[in-house]
């Protein structure tokens, strides 16, 4: 039936605009996605990636690389996102158990949008530095705020990767896609 929809003549005129139309909206959102914790921005992308290949064939002039592409840039921006507040504590000092403690409030924090993801790693990192490393509170604290350090340094990576995979998109579209 798809391939019905793009050969009609409907579908070559209009088509391919209303496929733009909704490739550009998905990859706004993504974009706006990669700034605020509520949507899920890479994923939103590599969506519009696929809506775009499955409405305008071979003619979107995307690569199935370009999907394993994007599926990587994903799961790095993924991973850098959730080991960031765990980095950042460490750095700053604490144990392995104040970096626990931040990916442990990073996890619980997501239910908590959007303060959580701020929150959750400074309070988990401060909690098991205190709780486990019988730390102090002067350095269990100093731990958390790294892990908050960290947590924003990780949503600038996401922000750059979501970048990176609109960039990407439109580069094997117009450019290697031809």
């Amino acid at each position: 039936m798809l391939e019905a929809m793009q050969s009609s003549v409907v579908w070559q005129g209009v088509g391919t605009g209303v496929a733009w139309l909704i490739t550009g909206c998905l990859l706004l959102a993504g974009a706006v996605g990669c700034v605020l914790p509520i949507l899920p921005g890479h994923l939103i992308i590599l969506i519009a990636a696929i809506a775009h290949r499955l409405m305008l064939g071979e003619a979107s002039g995307l690569h199935w690389w370009s999907f394993v592409v994007l599926v990587l840039l994903m799961a790095i921006s993924q991973t850098c996102e959730m080991v960031s507040g765990a980095a950042g504590s460490k750095w700053f000092g604490g144990t392995r158990w104040g970096a626990f403690g931040a990916l442990t409030g990073t996890v619980v924090g997501l239910f908590f949008l959007p303060f959580g993801l701020l929150l959750g790693p400074l309070i988990g990192a401060f909690v098991f530095e205190i709780a486990f490393a019988r730390k102090h509170a002067r350095p269990a604290a100093i731990s958390g705020v790294g892990s908050v350090v960290g947590t924003v340094a990780g949503m600038g990576i996401k922000l750059v990767v979501g970048a990176v995979m609109i960039a990407w998109f439109f580069l094997d579209v117009f450019c290697l896609g031809k």
